[in-house]
């Protein structure tokens, strides 16, 4: 099978599942991964015939890929802020959304002395690999409650060459923080099981439920127990969040409550209220 045959055969099984766009995306990012083609390269030699081994993987994908599994857990690897993450389905897929909570934070600090972060709720660490790749002299740390994830979160630091201090927690059961913690950053469990409805099957079926969702009644859960870890903190007084954008008054009314006035709000790049930032007098 050539190429060109290839792209058509990919069109015509995923046509009724995904965008034009998307499968365009998938072919070409498939044909590199397995054929180390750029995608100038398939337009320049769209008859190039792929070897048997090779047309079998791409088959196998292409299966899965109508099965909605997510192209990331396919290929095992994701980019985030510029760097290469491995993934699976035991951690979430770094968003575009989250890349600007982490800008957010290298602005604020970039020019600020050395400051010791915690990330919970790491998942594949991104956020912590990102931040220590940014800020080298700050020092990072991340909780998560599974053991595997830290274990390809650790990995995804190996491979990206920076040191983060990784530990097995469970926050909800924390009663304080390591007393030398500057600063907070969570994308923790926010969305509520009422809205599994509205979400698609790719993240439904493959990604990990405990790292996405709250009870419909407790939605605020996890910001609730971290301001409140922050609140009896002597040091740490500045927490980032990623938030879920139809929790934005009820959020806003739980920081009130705790007599935290320093709030700002920020919308990401499709314009939804996504990212959070206190200031913890």
């Amino acid at each position: 099978m050539t190429l060109n045959s290839l792209q058509t055969q990919f069109h015509k099984t995923l046509s009724e599942i995904y965008s034009k766009s998307e499968i365009n995306t998938f072919f070409y990012w498939i044909v590199e991964d397995i054929l180390n083609l750029k995608r100038i390269d398939v337009s320049l030699n769209p008859d190039i015939v792929i070897n048997q081994v090779d047309l079998k993987t791409i088959q196998n994908h292409l299966n899965r890929l109508q099965q909605e599994e997510p192209i990331q857990y396919i290929l095992g690897s994701t980019e985030f802020y510029g760097m290469r993450f491995q993934v699976n389905p035991e951690v979430l897929i770094p968003r575009p959304e989250t890349e600007e909570l982490v800008e957010w934070i290298v602005s604020d600090l970039k020019h600020q002395s050395k400051k010791h972060l915690l990330d919970i709720g790491t998942g594949s660490g991104c956020i912590a690999i990102a931040l220590k790749n940014e800020l080298p002299e700050c020092e990072i740390s991340a909780f998560d409650i599974s053991e595997t994830a830290l274990q390809i979160a650790s990995e995804n630091a190996k491979q990206n060459e920076v040191i983060v201090n990784f530990e097995t927690q469970d926050i909800l059961k924390l009663n304080s923080l390591p007393e030398d913690i500057d600063i907070i950053v969570s994308n923790p469990p926010y969305v509520r099981v009422l809205e599994k409805e509205q979400m698609h099957d790719n993240v439904l079926k493959f990604e990990p439920h405990q790292a996405l969702f709250v009870k419909n009644d407790d939605a605020l859960v996890f910001y609730r127990k971290i301001i409140e870890l922050a609140i009896h903190s002597s040091k740490c007084k500045t927490i980032y969040f990623e938030i879920n954008q139809y929790l934005k008054k009820d959020l806003k009314k739980l920081i009130q409550s705790y007599d935290i006035n320093k709030i700002e709000f920020r919308k990401d790049f499709r314009g939804n209220e996504r990212m959070l930032k206190l200031l913890i007098d």
